[in-house]
């Protein structure tokens, strides 16, 4: 299973897990055109797609959707009620109907994959990350979560592979030109997760069945890659789990390794 990253970041957020029997997209925050030159340069055909999981209505997640709707019409879109609703009432769609509607904390299945949303802490109706699995592969998949909470940790600890908030430094927050009740928001219990606080996460629950570990959601104005990756680093050499693979997305920089 190939993780490819096409757009990590508050301007826009999309991922894809792409396997030999079909792929699943997690999030749509690209117009459609950038979403297709994006696949073209990670060398992956959208065709492929046998669903798409939505976490959350931030525009970030969800503005490239209408255009994604009108050129794959049959793809399958997954999201819970609320979150369904709250994307059709912003975006303008028809009806929630256009969903595979889904419960958080059951499984349900799209194409070769078997996914399980779980709750996270966010300034949203009913936000969600997701536990999927294809085959004897589990990834974890966890953004714009404001507490590091136990029962996302969970999650991670069955995990092979990862993708993990890591939105902001504390300090470069405190220092930055946002307003206060921005900032407020951002270091918030429903707000983002920092640097330390996704630490805290691995530390507290990453095991040797994790392979890959990729930080997402990075703020550019109030983090950097450098902070970010030191800080995770350490509580992975905490749990010495040395040969896990770390890397940080960017916002627009494709992330799309080798298998």
């Amino acid at each position: 299973m190939r993780f490819i990253s096409l757009a990590s970041g508050s301007r826009g957020n999309a991922y894809v897990l792409d396997a030999p029997q079909g792929a699943l997209l997690i999030d749509c925050g690209l117009s459609g055109r950038t979403f297709l030159s994006r696949c073209r340069a990670a060398s992956f055909d959208p065709e492929r797609l046998c669903g798409v999981l939505f976490t959350h209505n931030h525009t970030d997640h969800v503005k490239g959707l209408a255009a994604l709707h009108k050129k794959f019409p049959q793809l399958p879109l997954f999201a819970n009620s609320l979150t369904a609703e709250a994307i059709c009432r912003q975006e303008g769609l028809d009806s929630p109907e256009l969903f595979c509607l889904f419960e958080n904390g059951q499984s349900f299945e799209a194409g070769p994959f078997v996914v399980q949303a779980f709750s996270v802490p966010h300034d949203v109706p009913d936000p969600v990350g997701f536990s999927v699995r294809c085959g004897e592969l589990t990834y974890f998949h966890a953004t714009d979560a404001g507490a590091p909470l136990d029962s996302i940790g969970a999650y991670l600890a069955e995990a092979d592979m990862a993708t993990l908030e890591a939105n902001h430094d504390p300090q470069l927050l405190a220092k930055s030109a946002r307003p206060p009740c921005l900032k407020n928001r951002i270091r918030g219990p429903r707000g983002h997760l920092s640097n330390e606080e996704a630490a805290e996460l691995v530390a507290h629950f990453a095991t040797p069945r994790l392979k890959y570990l990729h930080l997402a959601h990075l703020s550019q104005e109030c983090n950097a890659a450098h902070l970010a990756y030191a800080a995770i680093s350490q509580a992975l050499t905490a749990r010495n789990l040395l040969s896990v693979k770390l890397a940080v997305l960017e916002q627009d920089q494709i992330f799309s390794p080798l298998p």
